[in-house]
């Protein structure tokens, strides 16, 4: 472990009788993402609160950036950022006013705190609102400024604690670019989220946790193959085939597939050579392919399959 990322090992924090996080361990090196995974009130936001050094472990390691959060946190706040689910810039100041202000609240010469945050504007795409009040600003607007803000005093580890909740595809995709650039830079990056898809997309390794404790680590590769088995999708071009390209489907899987509202066929296989096979006998009963996809389950079938919760997506798909 470099002394840029963090680990967690063995950490416990209770509420009274609760237990909060009960043994979770975790680690991540310089300039990985790691993605935090989990339902909610799975104990996600406690352990970014704990590496944050917002709260004290009642038992375990926490080290930050190479330093023990337990005896030097005043050490770790100077090396970390954390950006919350909601946005805590003051929406009376400009965006210009609010970095210049954080700056200056770290110690940043006034000439150096102003120049940071033009630096950091101009990254952000708000060079055009730098001088406005952050109340006029919208909603990605506003989630750019308060990761913008959390960079001021160049961090070596951030934690993001769901920074896309609320925002529409196109500006999640934005964030999306934003925290790569964070990574590539040898930022290290904890992502708490629900949303799948931003996990798959951003995230080196992924930790699921639920109930507190930690039930599933790995890549997302990885965790894709630990439910096991392949799916194959298959559309034919003409809908008239549907009905024989399924019988051929069925012979081959040795059941029936499923069928879904845009004349798909979907049936779990071994492996790959069944795929083929399919393939063959679909070729060889003239049948055309207008889509034919050979896949590991997506990570919405792996956390469901892993906590009975569906994810933020399929919530909102449902």
């Amino acid at each position: 472990m470099g002394d840029n990322g963090f680990e967690v090992d063995g950490l416990i924090r209770t509420f009274g009788r609760t237990t909060a996080v009960d043994g979770v361990s975790l680690s991540a090196p310089r300039g990985h993402v790691l993605g935090l995974l989990g339902p909610n009130g799975a104990g996600k936001t406690t352990v970014v609160r704990v590496l944050a050094t917002l709260l004290r472990p009642d038992a375990g390691e926490v080290r930050v950036a190479g330093i023990d959060a337990r005896r030097d946190p005043a050490e770790v706040r100077r090396r970390i950022a954390l950006s919350g689910q909601h946005t805590s810039v003051d929406d009376e100041l400009s965006g210009r006013s609010n970095l210049v202000m954080i700056g200056r609240l770290l110690d940043l010469r006034r000439a150096d705190a102003r120049q940071r945050a033009g630096e950091l504007l101009s990254r952000f795409g708000l060079d055009d609102a730098a001088d406005r009040p952050v109340a006029t600003y919208s909603g990605g607007m506003r989630r750019r400024l308060d990761l913008a803000a959390s960079l001021v005093g160049r961090p070596e580890v951030v934690f993001l604690d769901e920074p896309s909740v609320g925002l529409d595809p196109g500006k999640r995709d934005e964030l999306w670019q934003m925290i790569r650039g964070l990574s590539e830079e040898g930022v290290t990056v904890l992502l708490t989220t629900q949303y799948l898809e931003e996990a798959d997309a951003l995230a080196d390794g992924i930790t699921v946790i639920d109930h507190g404790r930690v039930i599933a680590s790995g890549t997302p590769t990885a965790l894709k193959r630990q439910i096991g088995g392949h799916t194959v999708v298959l559309r034919p071009a003409d809908a008239a085939d549907l009905d024989l390209a399924a019988s051929v489907i069925a012979r081959v899987a040795g059941r029936e597939p499923d069928r879904s509202r845009r004349h798909e066929l979907v049936v779990p296989v071994a492996g790959d050579a069944e795929f083929f096979e399919m393939t063959c006998q679909l070729r060889d009963h003239g049948i055309e392919v207008g889509e034919l996809a050979f896949r590991l389950p997506s990570l919405d079938e792996v956390f469901l399959s892993l906590t009975g919760a569906p994810t933020a997506e399929a919530k909102e798909a449902a």
